[in-house]
């Protein structure tokens, strides 16, 4: 192959060589450079691998450069010799100024490979579509070594399977895009945290020791009292920098970053107008692009040289892992801040889940231990009081006895007694603590992750949004060229004089050099989408009504069909049945149309045309959790404000279809069927979701991906190599992101929240589960994820907007449970003001109204009624008795419940929110610590930029006394640039100059008069000089010249 000494290539390597010291599948060929992403496509034709030294060069073929180098050959060996295969080139790139040096100080061999446009010799003929995308993958590939990536291929193109586009970032390239995206680096000044003195020092000391065994194992986690400053990243300050290696110094997770930054505003113009990797992927010239994990997640050499991965494996993706604490940090710099910051807010939700579960567990024990001594429940459960209650359906019931109901009632004051209202509020303002403490972690994790002060970063647009403004574009130019051609010439209707044509000329030359309107879609090009997105969101909440209402009209016919048994055990069973089952269909029904909506939500975000990620994602939240939130809770919130409540009176029921009547409360109340309802839900999403959606059905798509891939390249993978860490990558399941994970841990907050005066014990579950849910998503992450890239986020989002409403609405929403679905407030209102004795004594009584049998109206009489043994029966209801005057009617209890009820409701709202209040404003947002440690970085940054300027200073004074000493009689510098005049002492400060201005001591033999202009004087200039000086500097804080 001929060499040609000033240009690069790409090279096509066979198998990669074993690094020395490095693990293998992360480096290149030549086991020092690192691959930093990687480019998956598939080849869909029989490719042919020719080169220079088989063919002859011809016109069809173009070269194709790349700063990148062969690996070292050895001899005449001709597997070592590196060849490309015949992909088309659209343009030779010219490698001048390209280029960047390969770690180690060797030259690179350079070369010149020819590749061939159109089909090679012994190929099969290629579509139309996978010539395109060839072309295109060609002009980007082109576009990234022009940016100065280094890029290397495989030798082979598979006819089955991905081909790989390996990319490596290296120092020069790092460091320029390091400096554009501002990225915090360590600098080599550092400073000792501040410690506790007194008595905080010795309970700290003591807290520590005592979390020592729940502390996972992580490396150099002795120098957390120990912080670097950091400083946005810049090329002129190199030697201020913490830089023991250039390789490592720019962690995977930043390498990765930078390279995405580079993929994504990457541009294709010639082949297709498209920008950025995700727009090729959308059209499928890509199949994937990923950075590489770090190495094989399983430990096999010494526990002291795991990688950050088997360390993440080891110590925080284990089940046995449960009780330990989370390596936030770590995390965070193997994924990067978002991920890192979810993780930390699922970890202090699940720690101050802790006392919320200890409160509920109080809360039940005191409820079984008072069961016993419950006046109504015993009222309830006593036979000598012979409650007859009127028949549960029309014609088949009969009249049944309210002692029957007594195993009801006495599970209903588990749940239903006053440490309730305890509990409610005590968990309202958890739910404000919980906010304010996050939000206090959040803010330390920004300062100790360095996110104080980030910008955001320019997102460029989604590939729908280019894909749709390139469609309206070509719309408009098709309509101008219409109107041209119909427009006829306009004649001038008077002669255009010299004056008036400069004028136009003038006009015309102006409006050439105004740039066009940037072009944007408006309103009117989303407005189908809008269209459609709110007529879909009011079907599927029309869709959620329905199953709900289906539900009901099940547990309706079903109660009816089983009091009509002849079996006496199915008769005394009905409620108990048809609960259960209508609660399992619910929660079926809620897993189905979970899975519907969010691909529902994901369509209607499509059809909006967002224009960025960020607009996307927020968009799709919403939705997402609008139309989930309403499947999650519409069955609990009829249970809880709607069910008995317009089911009518004896003699007077409402029916649905003419035929039904409407379902009661249970005789205990609705709140035991709430408590049920919300348990089953709430157990059986979490444990279904997260053993079959999280578990079983990633398995299911690894193992068929993995059948799918076996067969057609089963021999060919026997005759490879063993795979490299990228084809194991690759086989891994793409990062999706974020959403569905926050979605899972929001619904369950509004279970813990909501409803929880039901149901003490959901602050447990929600603990067990979440304890598992920590480990479960971390072993995803590290074992069947591919790595995503590492993105910078100072704060969770969306997410803690809708956390903080949440809070809001559990306040609202568990007064109304305790006022309206409880027994709190008519308890009350009996014993303070109805009871004679000032006890419950006879609150049963109180709660039951009188109906005479005879007023029953035709074909609902019940069966008993013909033995005329029973003239009146009893129904929970506060109305007048039928001797009453106005029988029937709303009773004055009924009213005096209501009025106590809707004051309940206000008072324990702006009790809550007052709560709340002195909780957030007791509770700074910011820790004193953090403000401490902020403010002495600051002094210290400051401190060391004045240190710098003035070394600069001393620098630049030295250069002048001493070029003086050496040249008494000639006091020019740099001729025509830097002139030192007779008798002059030093520069004058001017508009280059590097010298403060102001007057200064003048240098030694001087006359110390005034200082002359300096027109172009620069630290990097006079730096050149001067020989490094051993002793205080070295290789790595030496100052580049950039």
């Amino acid at each position: 192959m001929q060499i040609s000494p000033n240009e690069d290539k790409i090279p096509v390597v066979g198998p990669p060589s074993s690094p020395q010291g490095s693990e293998e599948g992360l480096y290149f060929s030549d086991g020092r450079r690192k691959v930093d992403y990687v480019l998956v496509f598939h080849q869909r034709r029989h490719g042919s691998i020719r080169s220079r030294a088989s063919t002859s060069v011809s016109h069809d073929r173009l070269s194709i450069v790349s700063n990148g180098n062969f690996p070292p050959s050895a001899g005449s060996d001709a597997a070592a010799v590196p060849v490309l295969a015949p992909m088309p080139v659209l343009v030779p790139v010219p490698a001048a100024g390209r280029g960047g040096s390969v770690p180690g100080g060797e030259d690179a061999r350079v070369g010149e490979v020819f590749m061939e446009l159109g089909d090679a010799g012994g190929s099969e003929p290629t579509e139309p579509a996978d010539h395109e995308m060839r072309l295109i993958r060609q002009e980007f590939e082109a576009s990234l070594l022009e940016a100065g990536l280094e890029i290397e291929r495989d030798r082979e193109l598979k006819n089955h399977g991905p081909s790989f586009t390996r990319l490596h970032a290296p120092w020069p390239v790092l460091c320029r895009e390091a400096e554009f995206l501002k990225i915090k680096v360590p600098t080599k000044t550092s400073y000792e945290l501040k410690e506790e003195s007194g008595f905080g020092s010795s309970m700290s000391t003591v807290w520590r020791k005592m979390n020592l065994p729940f502390q996972p194992k992580v490396p150099h986690q002795e120098q957390e009292r120990t912080k670097f400053l950091t400083h946005c990243f810049t090329r002129d300050k190199l030697h201020l920098y913490n830089i023991t290696s250039k390789d490592t110094f720019f962690d995977n997770a930043t390498r990765g970053r930078i390279v995405y930054e580079i993929l994504r505003r990457t541009v294709c113009v010639r082949t297709c107008q498209t920008i950025g990797i995700s727009t090729l992927i959308a059209k499928g010239v890509y199949d994937a692009a990923f950075p590489l994990h770090d190495g094989d997640y399983k430990v096999i050499g010494q526990l002291e040289e795991r990688s950050d991965r088997q360390v993440l494996h080891d110590e925080w993706a284990r089940y046995s892992a449960f009780y330990k604490y989370q390596p936030i940090d770590l995390v965070r710099k193997y994924f990067g801040e978002k991920i890192g910051l979810y993780f930390a807010w699922l970890g202090v939700y699940t720690q101050l889940l802790i006392p919320a579960s200890i409160v509920g567990i109080i809360v039940f024990c005191y409820g079984v231990a008072t069961v016993d001594t419950d006046i109504p429940s015993l009222e309830m459960c006593d036979e000598r009081l012979n409650f007859t209650m009127c028949p549960l359906c029309d014609g088949a019931c009969d009249f049944w006895q309210l002692s029957t109901a007594c195993g009801t009632a006495r599970a209903s004051h588990l749940f239903d007694n006053p440490a309730t209202v305890f509990f409610a509020i005590f968990m309202s303002l958890w739910a404000v603590l919980f906010l304010e403490h996050w939000k206090r972690r959040q803010i330390s994790l920004s300062f100790s992750w360095d996110l104080t002060g980030i910008e955001e970063d320019e997102e460029h647009p989604r590939p729908k949004y280019e894909t749709i403004l390139l469609q309206k574009r070509q719309r408009k130019q098709k309509t101008r060229k219409k109107k041209k051609k119909n427009e006829p010439e306009k004649q001038e209707d008077r002669t255009v004089t010299g004056k008036d044509r400069w004028r136009q000329k003038l006009l015309s030359a102006m409006a050439a050099g105004i740039p066009a309107a940037i072009e944007k879609l408006t309103w009117k090009d989303r407005l189908p989408g809008y269209f459609i997105n709110v007529s879909s969101i009011l079907f599927m909440f029309c869709l959620t009504f329905s199953a709900v209402f289906g539900v009901i009209i099940y547990r309706i016919t079903v109660s009816a069909l089983m009091a009509m048994s002849p079996d006496p055990d199915t008769k005394s069973n009905v409620r108990v049945t048809v609960t259960a089952t209508a609660v399992i269909i619910n929660l079926v029904v809620i897993l189905i149309l979970d899975e519907i909506y969010g691909a529902v939500a994901l369509w209607l975000t499509e059809l909006e045309i967002p224009k960025t990620e960020t607009n996307f994602e927020e968009r799709l939240i919403l939705k997402a959790f609008l139309l989930k939130f309403m499947n999650a809770y519409a069955p609990i919130f009829y249970v809880a404000f709607f069910k008995g409540r317009f089911a009518g009176r004896p003699g007077n029921y409402v029916y649905v279809f003419n035929d039904y009547r409407m379902e009661e409360c249970a005789p205990g109340g609705c709140l035991i069927e709430l408590c049920i309802q919300l348990s089953i839900i709430m157990l059986g999403k979490q444990l279904i979701q997260n053993n079959i959606f999280e578990i079983g059905i990633p398995k299911l798509k690894k193992l068929v991906r993995a059948l799918k891939d076996k067969g057609p390249a089963e021999k060919e993978m026997e005759e490879e190599r063993p795979p490299q860490q990228w084809n194991l990558d690759y086989a891994l399941a793409p990062f999706e992101g974020l959403t569905p994970e926050y979605m899972e841990m929001i619904i369950q907050f509004g279970f813990v929240s909501l409803f929880v005066a039901s149901f003490p014990l959901a602050p447990l579950f929600a603990l067990l589960n979440n304890v598992i849910e920590i480990r479960l998503d971390a072993k995803k992450f590290v074992t069947e994820l591919r790595r995503p890239v590492a993105i910078r986020a100072k704060d969770i989002g969306i997410w803690y907007n809708i956390l903080s409403g949440m809070g809001k609405f559990s306040v609202i929403i568990n007064a109304f449970v305790i006022s309206f679905t409880s027994d709190f407030i008519p308890r009350l209102v009996y014993q303070y003001m109805f009871s004679q004795t000032g006890t419950m004594h006879g609150f049963i009584d109180h709660t039951l109204s009188y109906f005479n049998v005879s007023n029953f109206k035709p074909g609902t009489t019940p069966q008993d009624l013909e033995q005329g043994a029973i003239t009146v029966c009893r129904y929970k209801d506060y109305r007048e008795p039928p001797w009453s005057p106005d029988a029937y009617t709303f009773s004055k209890q009924y009213w005096c419940v209501l009025a106590a009820r809707l004051a309940f409701v206000i008072l324990f709202q702006n009790l809550v929110m007052f709560l709340s209040l002195i909780v957030a404003w007791g509770i700074p947002d910011v820790p004193k610590t953090i403000v401490e440690q902020f403010k002495r970085e600051k002094k210290l940054l400051v401190d060391v930029f004045l240190r710098e300027e003035k070394d600069k200073f001393q620098l630049i004074q030295s250069l002048f006394s001493k070029d003086a000493t050496l040249h008494p009689g000639r006091h020019t510098l740099h001729p025509g640039r830097h002139t030192l005049h007779p008798g002059q002492g030093s520069l004058l400060p001017g508009r280059f100059s590097t010298l403060p201005p102001g007057p200064t001591q003048g240098l030694p033999g001087d006359g110390g008069g005034p200082r002359a202009r300096s027109r172009a004087a620069s630290f990097s200039q006079f730096s050149r000089n001067i020989p490094p000086s051993p002793k205080n500097e070295n290789e790595n804080s030496r100052h580049t010249v950039v």
